[in-house]
């Protein structure tokens, strides 16, 4: 299974701001932090408001923060909500996509394992991705995060 970069810059965003503990942060800060393109993350952004996982506010004193605590944050919902169509093959978002549809066990067994990987993510939060907050805090520049060293 693969994800796309707009679920692994998500998740990634979702880690930053839980470092922040629901401090406000800028997009410019979690883009610098991964080094990714800030129009990505922009519209990364946007799409993890519309889901209610992060909160924004505009204006010169605006930002982004975490809209619910991380422990309500469940890695198999975003996942889901990111993606949309989770199908590894045609096979299975499409009917009458191959001719041995019906008796093919692949097809069976690829939906297995989709189940598989979404319920092992299920078995995550946020919150148990923020396990080792001060180090992940470290790594992205993070200075103020709950248990971080403050670098001057």
């Amino acid at each position: 299974m693969r994800l796309t970069l707009r679920t692994d810059y998500a998740l990634r965003a979702l880690i930053y701001l839980g470092t922040r503990a629901r401090r406000l942060c800028t997009i410019q800060e979690i883009a610098g932090a991964y080094s990714l393109p800030k129009t990505h993350v922009m519209k990364v952004i946007n799409e993890l408001a519309r889901h209610g996982y992060v909160q924004t506010l505009r204006g010169k004193n605006g930002g982004v923060r975490l809209n619910v605590e991380a422990a309500s944050i469940n890695v198999g919902s975003v996942v889901r909500d990111m993606e949309g169509d989770l199908a590894v093959m045609g096979c299975l978002s499409q009917t009458g996509f191959c001719r041995i549809e019906g008796c093919c066990v692949l097809q069976r067994a690829l939906r297995e394992a989709t189940r598989a990987f979404l319920a092992t993510l299920d078995g995550y939060t946020l919150a148990d991705l923020l396990v080792s907050r001060p180090a992940l805090a470290r790594r992205l520049g993070v200075r103020d995060a709950p248990g971080a060293p403050v670098r001057a």
